[in-house]
């Protein structure tokens, strides 16, 4: 493993915990529509997902293209577990059977 796959690793935690972030923004209500857009979530939560923009492509610099896909995807992992730490949401075989299905077009793809 090269330090470009360390650097989307990280970016894509970094996305998720962003949209964690931005869900929790979303769950609130807010005295003005200008507040629901400048509050610290959301400010927080951009910021988070520029920086995460900035470093996948930096990552993608200096990456094979095979490796991406699989990184990316974990995103979606990250996600459906944040989700259930953060907002309780279950864990059901629908979105079981989503993984297994990005992961077997991942699996299709490297074929």
């Amino acid at each position: 493993m090269n330090t470009y796959f360390f650097i989307l690793l990280i970016s894509v935690t970094i996305a998720s915990f962003s949209q964690i972030l931005l869900k929790k923004s979303s769950q609130r209500t807010y005295s003005s529509v200008i507040f629901e857009y400048l509050n610290p979530y959301v400010i927080c939560g951009y910021g988070m997902m520029f920086l995460s923009m900035f470093l996948t492509i930096l990552a993608y610099g200096g990456m094979e293209f095979t490796n991406v896909q699989i990184v990316e995807a974990t995103g979606y992992i990250m996600v459906l577990v944040l989700s259930y730490f953060f907002f309780h949401e279950k864990i059901t075989k629908r979105k079981l059977v989503g993984m297994l299905l990005i992961f077997g077009g991942i699996a299709v793809y490297h074929l």
